[in-house]
């Protein structure tokens, strides 16, 4: 796969780079990356993925823009206010790089469409916030052995964490919590969904280029009011009712 002068220039940083150079690039360009949510999460990812030269991202949201998304999700702006999500955040990535092919899907992922969603995709990114799609994305991603990449984010702290195969999602939250907070019922300062989304596009770019270690069964929580972050391990759940059926399966 080669690159034209426009590219060459354009990835200039990444190419000197010895963990991603030519090879890495390459396998940016042949992906294909999902986004689940263009929110606070996947707003900024998007625009990071875009401009790394990811050949392709699927947006799947089914969400218009509102006057109070400005506050944290950039890749809108107030003329986008009212318009579907997918289409405005597909208008500015293509400014931001032609080279990226982008797939609006303006539907809500549920259990029945999550399979055909993601179909295609090396890397899933979930940016949802709530757990019921968090808990079909997790399903889909363990049965068509599909990487994810979960950020949450609420007040001032986010987590993101990496799933492939055992542990999942699911091990680490095997109910939806009855006490879970949303954004809009507690709050959220904008700059932290820059942080969490930069940190969940480096992620998903990691496992592509295959740089480094990816946060594989592993959570990082940062603290953006402390100024802290620190990593945890996910154990498998043997009772694990999506990935320890999918293993006894294997």
């Amino acid at each position: 796969m080669s690159f034209s002068e426009d590219e060459i220039e354009r990835y200039a940083r990444h190419l000197v780079l010895s963990e991603v150079g030519g090879p890495g690039q390459q396998r940016l360009k042949a992906a294909r990356v999902g986004l689940i949510g263009l929110g606070g999460v996947g707003a900024p990812a998007a625009l990071y993925l875009a401009a790394a030269g990811v050949g392709t991202l699927r947006l799947i949201d089914d969400d218009q823009v509102a006057l109070s998304n400005l506050q944290r999700q950039i890749v809108f702006d107030s003329a986008d206010i009212g318009r579907a999500k997918v289409v405005a955040g597909a208008e500015t990535l293509a400014a931001l790089n032609p080279h990226v092919g982008l797939e609006p899907r303006p539907e809500r992922l549920t259990g029945s469409n999550a399979a055909a969603l993601i179909e295609g995709c090396d890397v899933i990114i979930d940016g949802t916030d709530d757990f019921a799609t968090r808990f079909c994305v997790n399903a889909a991603c363990v049965a068509h052995g599909v990487p994810l990449v979960s950020g949450a984010l609420g007040r001032w702290s986010g987590q993101v964490g990496v799933f492939q195969g055992r542990p999942c999602y699911r091990c680490m939250v095997p109910d939806s919590p009855p006490d879970a907070e949303t954004c809009s019922r507690v709050g959220v300062i904008g700059a932290l969904a820059g942080v969490v989304g930069a940190m969940a596009a480096l992620e998903a770019i990691k496992l592509i280029a295959a740089a480094g270690q990816p946060l594989s069964g592993r959570l990082l929580l940062y603290d953006g009011l402390a100024g802290t972050a620190r990593t945890v391990r996910v154990a498998p759940d043997p009772a694990c009712p999506v990935c320890a059926q999918d293993q006894a399966k294997a």
